[in-house]
């Protein structure tokens, strides 16, 4: 299966599945999941960085735990709407999920994500650097699932 347009992904997924959103740092890999409705996205893991294949067997064991179907990249697109080398990268370790196991993957422009989550747990939770490194992967991959499932929506 080839990576899909966003807006292909819900009829590529079996009815009432989650979805994962993922956020691809350099060092991890944020994980969170949307709920049968694909309605809401929740932060749910961190996968740290190590080798592609440990990464792909962990998140594939997030996923059948969660029963997700399909998978949400974030696309760090340029601010002027260029694609830069962490694009390529990302549409890299999309291409390499494939050919362990097909599945719908779509991504979503995760433009400014990282800053707006860093922003809110500054701002409202008051959270300090090393706290907010913790979570800012997880709560950014929940950012960026969240984006995509509104867009669904309308």
């Amino acid at each position: 299966m080839p990576v899909l347009d966003l807006i292909d992904l819900p009829t590529a997924l079996p009815p009432h599945t989650p979805v994962v959103g993922l956020d691809l740092g350099e060092k991890t890999i944020g994980v969170a999941v949307s709920d049968v409705t694909r309605t809401i996205a929740s932060p749910l893991a961190l996968i740290h960085k190590r080798k592609f294949t440990l990464e792909a067997e962990e998140l594939f064991a997030l996923m059948a735990s969660r029963g997700a179907t399909g998978i949400v990249i974030g696309l760090p697109v340029n601010m002027d709407g260029t694609e830069g080398a962490r694009c390529q990268s990302n549409r890299a370790f999309a291409r390499n999920l494939l050919r362990l196991k097909d599945m719908p993957i779509a991504f979503w422009d995760e433009r400014l994500s990282t800053m707006a989550i860093n922003r809110m747990l500054i701002d409202e939770a008051d959270m300090t650097r090393a706290k907010r490194a913790e979570v800012v992967d997880r709560a950014a991959a929940g950012y960026i699932l969240q984006g995509a499932l509104d867009r669904l929506r309308t």
